[in-house]
């Protein structure tokens, strides 16, 4: 296996996300810029992961890049039957050799709490993908602006997947379950994808419920009249760079600029009706 072939394995376990598209369309025009090929290697499951890897074995490839991982151990099984192929996880990993470069998220949920609190909301939650034990780093910095003001998380969703319709569910149950005067009123989202199901679980629920979000990722729904999401936008351009020049080059940047983000700021995280520039918009938050 040589970093100087020009096929590169690109790991995902749904290409059909956002994230993981945007991702793929940056990791191509760079590819492209010097003079590599991506090959997707695409597995829902560890067994899926495992057979891809298998048949890859087969193929020149110059190095393995992670848009996202299909199992916990990811990183091991690569050792064990690529042992000689060098990898790059363009995500979080729980393996502890694993090379991670990742946008700086917990700085993230700390400047998306800061959003919420400057708006005065007094009750916050956040929803993440899956339950555990360690929440995600976005979430962390979300948390930790809370506690810097003396506030604690109102209520901890989670959508069960990655999925619009499955965080429309979440939101909704809450809605049902909980009493008016105990609801929060602003949420944080682990990622855009979340929100907006969150969003438009508020908007179907109606009955004067009012809630703020914000999510992660900058999708580009989020810049959309239909939801005009504030959210925190990752670097992706700089993120495939690093990713990269350690992949093939063994160049690594550790100043860490690639970590860098901006907070996009728009009309989601009032969370209900502000006078001005919000009447020429469609906002879902609206009712």
């Amino acid at each position: 296996m040589s970093v100087h072939s020009p096929l590169i394995g690109i790991v995902s376990d749904d290409v059909s996300h956002p994230h993981s598209m945007h991702m793929l369309k940056e990791v191509t025009r760079q590819l492209s810029a010097r003079d590599r090929l991506p090959v997707l290697l695409c597995a829902a499951t560890r067994e899926d992961f495992q057979s891809a890897l298998r048949n890859a074995a087969s193929l020149p490839l110059g190095g393995l890049l992670f848009l996202s991982s299909p199992c916990q151990d990811a990183q091991e099984m690569v050792a064990h039957l690529l042992p000689s192929l060098r990898a790059v996880h363009l995500c979080p990993s729980n393996s502890a050799g694993a090379d991670v470069v990742v946008a700086d998220a917990y700085h993230a949920g700390q400047q998306l709490g800061a959003l919420l609190l400057s708006q005065g909301h007094q009750r916050l939650g956040a929803m993440q993908v899956q339950a555990s034990d360690t929440p995600p780093r976005q979430v962390q910095g979300f948390i930790a602006s809370l506690q810097a003001e003396d506030k604690t998380l109102h209520a901890a969703l989670h959508a069960g997947a990655l999925h619009r319709e499955q965080a429309y569910q979440a939101m909704m149950a809450y809605l049902k379950k909980t009493r008016a005067a105990e609801r929060i009123n602003a949420l944080m989202c682990e990622y855009d994808e979340l929100a907006f199901g969150a969003l438009q679980a508020v908007r179907d629920f109606g009955q004067g419920a009012h809630i703020a979000v914000v999510g992660f990722d900058d999708a580009d729904e989020a810049r959309g009249s239909t939801w005009h999401l504030s959210s925190w936008a990752p670097r992706r351009d700089l993120l495939v760079t690093e990713a990269l020049n350690r992949l093939l080059d063994q160049r690594p940047d550790h100043s860490r600029a690639w970590q860098q983000g901006e907070l996009q700021v728009r009309h989601s995280h009032h969370g209900k009706y502000v006078p001005g520039e919000m009447l020429q918009c469609g906002c879902a938050i609206r009712h």
